[in-house]
């Protein structure tokens, strides 16, 4: 298990990272919020331990600013203060769990294959892009927090695309999967349908995530890098 461990305090950072080693896991380590932001853009980790206190952005602008880019992987926040307003903002940003120090290694372990548990079983129900959410179970969707009404046609097209962002699918990919049957190839119910769910989504969030490919079909983008 992949774990990128983000920790100023020398003392602690050693004591954590032979503890976890000595439990099998792969730690990345890094003592400031910068490295360990770009660390975390550039990798795949199963989990993610940040220092809320560290040099450079801390641990809740990490957090807040990988939320905004669609990712995912499970967050614990570590920090010496216990204030409830603490624990509230980081669980209000999307983290997964919250520590306060000083604790156990064997405690922090348990932590981390718990939130990972949880995280494979959401990941398999929650589709999630930039701004915008879809979850597989409620059939709910929202862009940027706010919910967006769906017919079913629309919901199982926004879902098709969302599941492979930056791949381009023709019209008749998405005829097939999304419609289930064959339909003329000259039809133009893709498209209606594409237009229908910006026309829902574009007034919340201005950027175009659905986007046309000339002569091809549709593709829902990845995210930009710092956006």
């Amino acid at each position: 298990m992949n774990v990128l461990f983000v920790e100023d305090e020398a003392k602690i950072a050693n004591f954590v990272r032979a503890g976890l080693k000595e439990q099998g896991f792969v730690v990345d380590y890094c003592d400031n919020g910068d490295e360990g932001y770009l660390r975390a853009l550039e990798n795949e980790y199963d989990v993610l331990v940040l220092d809320i206190m560290v040099p450079g952005k801390d641990g809740l602008s990490i957090l807040k600013l990988l939320r905004r880019q669609g990712r995912n992987a499970p967050v614990i926040l570590l920090t010496a203060r216990n204030e409830l307003d603490d624990r509230l903002e980081g669980l209000n940003l999307g983290a997964d769990d919250y520590i306060a120090k000083p604790f156990f290694v064997e405690e922090l372990a348990a932590r981390i294959h718990a939130v990972v548990r949880r995280s494979v079983s959401d990941r398999q129900n929650l589709l999630c892009v930039g701004a915008i959410k879809l979850d597989r179970i409620t059939r709910e969707v929202t862009c940027d927090r706010q919910a967006i009404e769906l017919t079913s046609r629309e919901f199982n097209l926004l879902e098709y695309l969302m599941r492979s962002p930056g791949r381009v699918f023709t019209r008749t990919q998405i005829l097939e999967h999304v419609w289930g049957y064959d339909f003329n190839p000259n039809t133009n119910v893709v498209d209606v349908c594409i237009q229908r769910i910006r026309k829902k989504i574009d007034p919340i969030d201005e950027a175009v995530w659905i986007e046309s490919i000339r002569g091809v079909g549709y593709r829902f983008r990845k995210p930009e890098s710092g956006s």
